[in-house]
């Protein structure tokens, strides 16, 4: 049994590990690298394995680092089954697709740009219609069910608590009469996050594929997240201005929803109307409504005693339209718009944010990680200036950033995470993860006994 690392390795995105076992290959995620654009595309582009041998893949979850290059995938050739969650399937389809026309776009700007140099013409990862044939590959699995992907592997999904569908990968290998259990443990979640039911803690393990992107600092208790983000809506409702959120559309969005929802059903707030403008946030929030078997008990109680959906409630509207989205311009009243993309680069924020930015009743309100040099990073590090669209603009609304509302776990759930299983595990590779917080990891889990914790390069492997 020899186990690959060809993706999040010594990195965070990306993720991509390949498993050999009996003669077969089985792929622990398909995900694309992201950074710098030149960097990126070389990577995602070529796989460092022949595609068409690949037997089978087994999806943890559906964020594009994990999922998004699954399509190119199938494009070099692969054309096994793919498993993953119910939810992760409808997911994972409508963001595959999603990325696909990103591709296509990206492509005809460079080509055009390129056209001008006299550069060749480059061409997209893959194609919105790659998207769609992967998604035709795909096999949704029950949580605790078991399966076989490939001979001598039987294979459990197990609650992970990152966003929807998302899940660890308890794996059995059996070769030449000596067996095994793997674990892989995709994105961990958070205790006591709404929406979700917490990640559950593996057991009955021999080696542990664990991410550690949080490795190096524990997180706040996000109910005092909550807390914080009401007082910036309740501050903004009574100055009369609009709530401005540039918020990813795959979880962040669908929590910032249902906040909202419970603190105006509870009188917390004066309720406003609430715009959810993403097209890919609307879809990924049918997707969420349609499967409420992944919500907690939590949620579910508040469904019931609020009666109403917890992603669908009086003041709230999904935009669909163009022309709808460019129509809250022109209205003057408090509202919320929770809008794409997460840190402010691309999409209808984009408009938003120009159109709100110099009123200071307004308030614009950063709730995730924001990359050096994009316009949320800008934001929550209070320019007085932005360029939105190659325009100036002065940053006269308020800027508030909330921290504490991350899906990934920190420090102190991740040690927790491995140490539930110190008395048999043999070995522990950090993956997902950039070195400072794989080595604080490391270090706190040396204090846990557990001296046997690696962090492997990119394109090693192991015998396991």
């Amino acid at each position: 049994m020899r186990l690959n690392f060809h993706g999040a390795a010594q990195t965070v995105t990306g993720s991509q590990h390949l498993l050999e076992i009996n003669g077969s290959r089985l792929l622990l995620d398909c995900g694309l690298y992201q950074g710098r654009r030149e960097e990126s595309y070389a990577r995602n582009r070529s796989f460092f394995y022949d595609p068409t041998k690949v037997d089978a893949l087994v999806l943890s979850h559906a964020h594009i680092d994990h999922c998004g290059n699954i399509p190119n995938l199938v494009r070099q050739g692969f054309h096994g089954p793919i498993y993953a969650t119910k939810a992760t399937v409808d997911l994972a389809t409508i963001m595959m697709a999603d990325s696909g026309r990103i591709q296509e776009s990206d492509a005809e700007f460079v080509n055009k740009k390129a056209s001008r140099r006299r550069d060749g013409p480059i061409e997209p990862l893959y194609t919105e219609a790659d998207a769609e044939r992967a998604a035709q590959l795909f096999r949704g699995v029950d949580y605790d069910e078991t399966f076989s992907p490939a001979p001598g592997v039987t294979v459990r999904f197990i609650e992970a608590g990152h966003i929807l569908g998302s899940a660890g990968i308890a794996l059995t290998l059996e070769e030449n009469g000596r067996k095994v259990k793997f674990m892989f443990s995709g994105d961990i979640g958070r205790m006591n996050l709404p929406l979700l039911r917490d990640p559950v803690m593996p057991n009955d393990v021999d080696f542990l594929l664990m991410e550690s992107t949080y490795g190096d600092k524990p997180h706040r208790d996000p109910r005092l997240a909550f807390e914080e983000f009401r007082e910036v809506v309740k501050k903004t409702v009574n100055r009369g201005g609009k709530l401005i959120i540039p918020a990813f559309a795959v979880g962040r969005t669908q929590e910032l929803v249902y906040h909202l929802n419970e603190m105006f059903s509870n009188g917390d707030v004066q309720p406003i109307p609430v715009f959810v403008d993403s097209p890919l946030a609307v879809n990924a929030s049918q997707i969420f409504r349609k499967h409420p078997e992944c919500f907690d008990e939590e949620t579910r109680e508040f469904v019931l005693q609020a009666k109403h959906p917890a992603l669908d409630f009086k003041y709230l509207t999904y935009v669909k339209s163009v022309d709808e989205s460019k129509s809250l311009n022109d209205r003057k009243e408090p509202m919320v718009i929770i809008s794409a993309s997460g840190m402010a680069e691309t999409g209808r924020i984009l408009h938003h944010l120009r159109n709100n930015i110099e009123n200071p009743k307004n308030m614009i309100c950063i709730v995730s990680w924001q990359a050096p040099y994009t316009l949320g990073r800008r934001l929550a590090d209070r320019e007085k200036q932005v360029r939105i669209f190659g325009e100036p603009y002065n940053v006269k609304a308020e800027v508030a950033t909330i921290g504490g509302l991350s899906g990934h776990a920190g420090q102190d759930l991740l040690v927790k995470y491995a140490a539930s299983i110190k008395d048999q595990v043999r070995k522990v590779f950090l993956v997902h993860g950039e070195q400072a917080p794989a080595m604080a990891l490391k270090e706190k889990l040396s204090g846990q006994s557990m001296s046997d914790v690696y962090y492997p390069e990119m394109h090693s492997s192991v015998e396991i």
